[in-house]
């Protein structure tokens, strides 16, 4: 009988939003979703951390808020699709979160995109 095998042990450095991911972050997808919101989004730069209890976010979840930190939004069970609602708040672009999420500058991931269309 085989044991099954992680598919982030797969696939290095692959973060798998699954049903464990959706549980956990749960309270920051449901407060990033409320930024569809404007009202919201100027409640949120009122005051973070009260936006933050409102919302129930864990330690972990607060401290990628802090340092505005995508991929550890993601480790904190965040998902992308929410998530970028919350970039959108800081004029975060989708390079700028591949950037993070590959460990690259902003312009160095911009040159590996390019490179890759040639």
């Amino acid at each position: 009988m085989s044991q099954a095998v992680d598919i982030e042990d797969q696939i290095p450095g692959t973060y798998i939003f699954d049903g464990r991911a959706a549980m956990k972050g749960y309270a920051l997808n449901k407060m990033c979703y409320s930024f569809n919101n404007a009202e919201n989004r100027a409640e949120f730069l009122k005051d973070e951390d009260a936006y933050c209890t409102k919302y129930g976010l864990n330690d972990e979840q607060r401290k990628a808020i802090r340092e505005r930190n995508v991929l550890a939004m993601i480790h904190a069970g965040g998902c992308i699709y929410y998530l970028a609602k919350f970039a959108g708040i800081f004029g975060l672009t989708v390079q700028d979160v591949g950037a993070q999420q590959t460990g690259l500058s902003v312009e160095e991931f911009k040159k590996r995109l390019k490179a890759q269309g040639e």
